[in-house]
């Protein structure tokens, strides 16, 4: 069976520095990765170099499910256009998979540009 992929894309209106330290440091990434206010991002780290890890917990702020999302970053490139895609996983329907991731990135947006 051929795993589907989930895009999502963003542009910010910000410079390229400010956003590539937001996608990228990891005390920043927890200010903004999660899809909806009751929820949290409360551990990141990313080794940014084609082959490193990049790994998340994302927690619902009431305790009651987590978990964790890791990646291999393929290719490291400068940039103010952001694009994931994902492997999309069986469990839930991939439109809402990709609303949440969407809204994710949405949320990196909107921390870029408020600061």
């Amino acid at each position: 069976m051929t795993q589907r992929k989930i895009a999502i894309e963003t542009t910010i209106a910000a410079p390229v520095g400010h956003v590539w330290r937001a996608y990228t440091t990891p005390a920043e990434i927890t200010q903004w990765n999660f899809a909806s206010d009751d929820w949290c991002c409360p551990h990141a780290e990313a080794d940014l170099r084609v082959g490193g890890r990049y790994t998340a917990r994302m927690e619902a702020k009431d305790g009651s499910l987590g978990f964790d999302f890791e990646a291999i970053y393929e290719e490291v490139d400068g940039g103010t256009r952001v694009s994931t895609v994902f492997d999309a996983e069986a469990q839930n329907p991939v439109e809402m998979q990709r609303d949440g991731w969407q809204a994710i990135l949405n949320n990196l947006k909107a921390y870029v540009e408020r600061s």
